[in-house]
């Protein structure tokens, strides 16, 4: 009677493991083929994200991204780095650039600064 229950609590035990590596193995919750900036470091907070260029960052994301992640497309002729300015339009300077499946949690440089972003060939 007691290999059964021992099976069965090491069965929950593995269960509750891969959960919880399952949670940590990707920081950034960004859908694929997207650019993603969140409000707080780390990846917390409201996050918005774009499958493509946008000018003028709108709404709760506008000079208040603290973390980035690009999951784009990657392949020959696809634009798949993302810039990202201080000023809409992709203009002004450059705060930062994601290299395909980059995430960065938290950049002093770029914190709360974004205003705009375009998919490019390189940084």
């Amino acid at each position: 009677m007691k290999k059964p229950a021992l099976l069965a609590a090491a069965l929950i035990l593995a269960a509750g493991t891969s959960l919880t590596t399952a949670t940590t193995a990707s920081a950034a919750d960004c859908p694929s083929g997207h650019f993603c900036a969140w409000e707080h470091a780390d990846f917390q907070g409201q996050r918005a994200n774009w499958h493509g260029d946008d000018g003028w960052w709108e709404g709760h994301i506008a000079d208040a991204d603290s973390s980035w992640a690009n999951h784009g497309i990657e392949g020959p002729g696809i634009p798949s780095y993302v810039q990202v300015f201080d000023a809409a339009w992709q203009g002004g300077d450059m705060t930062i650039c994601l290299a395909p499946g980059q995430e960065v949690n938290w950049n002093g440089v770029a914190n709360d600064r974004g205003d705009s972003h375009r998919w490019a060939m390189s940084c």
